[in-house]
């Protein structure tokens, strides 16, 4: 099929590295024929193990990567996407100094490269919502083109109405959905919230794309469910990142 919206959202470790041993062979597995369209890998480089299946959009995840070897592969790279900060207000970065860099740093991206940039994914939360409010003021003159949003949670009708809220905010916008993922401990309500939010964001024309949280060996922390892993630890994927790669409409 064309025109999916799904980003496979590929944690660095799953790469091999100098300390780590990955899973690249598991890239190999992936279908990139379906409804699973692009790559994420809260980075700068792009994993080899992709060999060019899929465009990759590669991160400024924080202010580091605004500088050194991080800035000069995404400055060299040939990726249409470039996301910009990853929930900032939990890393110590002020709406000021990110707008800052954003016109300084991100804007030249887009002026002369013709790169299309994503605002700074935030959580959910009063602090996110209030962070983001505040820097899309301040880059009110030169906007994203895409703003960027996260949702984790339980009620499938609690993301879509927050979802909705933001866009309503910023209409102009189409919407990249850069986390998502239901944090219930039960496996079939994980399946329902990601079946049923899937299909409305893949029926809904200004969400632009999505990504699942997360295909990764081991549980990030304790807030994320390990029902809604899309890897297990051998490498091989779950019967949810299955489901995310062949189904379209999703069932559940």
């Amino acid at each position: 099929m064309t025109g999916g919206k799904r980003t496979l959202l590929w944690d660095w470790t799953n790469t091999d590295g100098p300390g780590n041993a990955g899973v690249p062979w598991a890239m190999d597995k992936v279908d990139f024929k379906g409804p699973m369209k692009s790559v994420v890998n809260w980075n700068t480089w792009v994993p080899p193990e992709l060999k060019g299946r899929a465009p990759y959009y590669p991160m400024v995840r924080t202010e580091a990567q605004l500088s050194g070897e991080d800035w000069a592969n995404i400055e060299k790279s040939k990726a249409p996407i470039v996301l910009f900060l990853n929930e900032p207000e939990r890393a110590g970065t002020t709406p000021q100094r990110a707008a800052e860099a954003w016109h300084h740093k991100m804007l030249p991206l887009r002026q002369h490269k013709g790169k299309k940039l994503v605002s700074p994914s935030c959580a959910s939360d009063e602090k996110g919502k209030k962070w983001i409010a505040e820097f899309m003021h301040l880059v009110a003159d030169h906007p994203p083109d895409y703003l960027g949003l996260h949702y984790y949670g339980v009620d499938h009708h609690e993301a879509i109405k927050y979802i909705e809220s933001e866009h309503h905010k910023h209409p102009k916008l189409h919407v990249m959905i850069t986390e998502v993922a239901s944090i219930s401990r039960n496996h079939d309500h994980v399946v329902s919230f990601t079946a049923k939010l899937a299909n409305w964001m893949d029926e809904t024309p200004w969400v632009f794309e999505y990504g699942f949280f997360g295909c990764m060996r081991k549980v990030a922390d304790d807030y994320v469910s390990p029902q809604a892993q899309l890897m297990k630890p051998d490498g091989h994927f779950t019967k949810l990142m299955e489901k995310l790669m062949h189904e379209h409409p999703m069932k559940g």
